[in-house]
């Protein structure tokens, strides 16, 4: 991967630093560690230590840094670091470059979420430059779009942590308008394993298309019983059940030996997706006998894929009335897609969501977010930092 030139001053400007963030690929199946290096540098610069945290590989890491005084509590601002693929999507400018056009900064990650990051660190010189009544703690996770998968050993060090932060806000994008909730997901792949045979003789094998039909109309019968309780709070107004994707056969004269599918679902903050897990698998169990019958080494397995909490925090909150005050906006809401948010509440880091761009332009071709976005940004860092001010 191309190492971007870092500026020899290492600029302030929200705009170089994200020039600087857009240029390095942190696709999820990429390393994210040289732009992990880079922000690790930015901000030794500024007298800033930070720690990391690798994969088992060693090739991707989450960032955690922390300012102003030891001690228990203060405010995180988290983020993560990956994007998605820009496979199959036709661009008009360069993706992992920073384009600027009528009042946009064009780039894969420039809405979700490497905007946000470029906010936090163009004003890390700002907190350092006064004493602090709380610490301000830094958190910049790897795979988060992947399903959360990266951030879990920082949710773990922080849990286990004397000095964990009390309030966070992550700052994916909202449009600057601050959000208190979203659904949980859980994704799982279910593999049949029936009985090849050739198709004049289809009684002979076990056709795992057939059977995983069968699963899948099921799911389909879970989801409309996961409809009918709601919560008028999101939209859709209902945990939410759907397959993905769905591969198996060889040649149209072949009974398929296998079919794999991927399912998941999205549900309400305090639903328990584990009860439509559970009544699948109980019907996989009655499908095995007669599937058996005729190849003893028919099977159906389940496997996870991956696995977030959903989040609802309280919109009446202090937390939720100060952030109001930083981001100059009451209108709380909550959002269709999903964040690390539900891991850190978990453990007991009071989360809401508040950062730049929308999640309109997120994931497509030609992704940007506004020069207003990241003034909002800006200002919103800005108010939080007088807030946290230690005053004689």
């Amino acid at each position: 991967m191309r190492r971007p030139t870092v500026c020899r001053a290492m600029s302030n400007s929200t705009r170089d630093i994200l020039a600087q963030l857009l240029a390095f690929d942190t696709t999820s199946r990429e390393s994210n560690l040289a732009l992990i290096d880079w922000i690790a540098d930015f901000l030794a610069a500024r007298g800033v230590a930070s720690q990391r945290f690798y994969d088992v590989d060693g090739r991707k890491a989450n960032l955690y840094a922390r300012l102003g005084p030891s001690g228990p509590g203060g405010v995180m601002l988290s983020g993560h670091t990956d994007v998605v693929p820009v496979d199959g999507q036709s661009w008009s400018v360069a993706p992992f470059a920073l384009t600027e056009h009528e009042g946009r900064y064009y780039g894969r990650g420039s809405a979700d979420m490497k905007g946000f990051i470029a906010c936090v660190l163009a004003t890390v010189e700002a907190f350092c430059a006064q004493p602090l009544r709380m610490p301000l703690h830094l958190a910049f996770s790897y795979d988060e779009e992947v399903g959360c998968l990266g951030v879990r050993s920082l949710v773990d060090y922080l849990q286990a942590s004397p000095e964990k932060p009390a309030l966070c806000v992550i700052g994916e994008p909202t449009e600057m308008q601050p959000v208190y909730g979203h659904k949980g997901k859980l994704a799982m792949r279910c593999c049949v394993e029936g009985h090849a045979c050739h198709s004049a003789y289809a009684p002979q094998g076990v056709n795992a298309i057939s059977y995983a039909s069968k699963l899948i109309n099921r799911l389909d019968s879970l989801g409309e019983t996961l409809a009918q309780h709601q919560d008028t709070r999101f939209s859709p107004a209902f945990s939410t059940l759907q397959v993905g994707t769905i591969q198996g056969g060889a040649a149209l004269n072949i009974v398929p030996q296998s079919c794999w599918f991927d399912f998941e679902i999205r549900y309400l903050p305090g639903a328990r997706p584990e009860t439509v897990t559970e009544a699948l698998m109980d019907y996989a169990q009655q499908l095995l006998p007669p599937m058996r019958q005729i190849a003893e080494a028919s099977n159906i397995r389940f496997t996870p894929l991956s696995h977030y909490p959903g989040l609802l925090s309280d919109p009446q909150s202090d937390f939720a009335h100060w952030l109001a005050q930083w981001c100059g906006s009451e209108s709380f809401a909550t959002v269709a897609f999903g964040t690390e948010g539900g891991l850190f509440d978990e453990i007991g880091v009071a989360t809401l969501i508040c950062g730049p761009g929308s999640m309109a332009q997120g994931h497509k071709p030609d992704e940007y977010i506004t020069h207003s976005q990241i003034d909002r940004c800006r200002q919103m860092l800005e108010n939080l930092c007088v807030w946290m001010r230690a005053f004689p």
